[in-house]
């Protein structure tokens, strides 16, 4: 069942008013952040957006060594960005050029012996070395979804993220129908996040959503993260386009990221 939002936003496309989105969307992407996000992955040596009049993506150029193929490369481009920025771009606008020469790591600025500057337990985001901004959490990466039916077994969803150079994977059972298609891509990619971090048990679906907002749909996702005998709640979620089980397994990586980039 699809649940209808689109009067919270009514507002937004009433005369006189009228909001230019395409203007309010550029304004506020967060440009500088998805390059650095894109520094963080394998084989890129360097990357560029250059923005339209409207502050939104017109083109990405990336250089990268021959460690992955440019599809894999625009492939990750596409899924980081949307899984920790909420931004969606079309490949068509990723540009992939291959250099034969390693790539480079930032040489880090040595320390002050007599102030040593502390470091967060939970740093989370971009840190400084050697005047480089870089990514110090650790990132997961959506790679593909696979769904399958049978008579005997039912329905099942497998979920496939990649860490590093290791790809994780997590399946669920269930019963042939819409919504179980979505809950169970939902409970495979929780269930592939606690293989990859080490933490089964720790993530549970608290319920997928389909909702409708600016005339697209959306799934939206409930994580439940549970430490100890506390719990607190993960919300996140992703543009429908094309495999709405993708969108699910998107949504859960958008309400997972921080807790994944908290570390231990």
């Amino acid at each position: 069942m699809v649940c209808n939002i689109g009067h919270l936003f009514r507002a937004l496309s009433n005369p006189p008013n009228k909001l230019n989105l395409n203007n309010i969307a550029g304004s506020v992407l967060p440009i500088k952040r998805a390059e650095e996000l894109i520094l963080t992955l394998p084989g890129v040596v360097s990357a560029k957006i250059i923005e339209s009049e409207s502050g939104a993506v017109e083109q990405i150029h990336v250089l990268t060594t021959a460690e992955l193929t440019p599809k894999q490369v625009v492939r990750n481009i596409e899924s980081a960005l949307m899984a920790h920025l909420a931004m969606r771009v079309d490949h068509r606008k990723i540009s992939v050029a291959i250099t034969s020469e390693a790539k480079l790591r930032p040489t880090p600025a040595q320390p002050q012996a007599s102030h040593p500057t502390p470091r967060s337990q939970f740093a989370v985001g971009p840190a400084s070395e050697g005047g480089v901004k870089r990514y110090t959490a650790r990132r997961l990466y959506f790679e593909d979804v696979e769904v399958r039916g049978s008579r005997t077994k039912g329905l099942s969803c497998r979920v496939t993220l990649r860490k590093g150079e290791e790809s994780y994977i997590g399946e669920a059972h269930g019963i042939e129908g819409d919504r179980s298609r979505l809950d169970l891509a939902a409970r495979a990619t929780v269930f592939a996040i606690g293989s990859a971090e080490g933490r089964e048990g720790q993530l549970a679906v608290e319920g997928v959503k389909v909702m409708e907002a600016f005339d697209r749909e959306y799934v939206f996702v409930g994580v439940t993260v549970r430490a100890g005998r506390d719990s607190h709640l993960l919300v996140g979620n992703c543009e429908i386009k094309g495999s709405a089980e993708t969108a699910s397994a998107l949504a859960v990586l958008s309400a997972t990221n921080r807790w994944v980039d908290q570390g231990e």
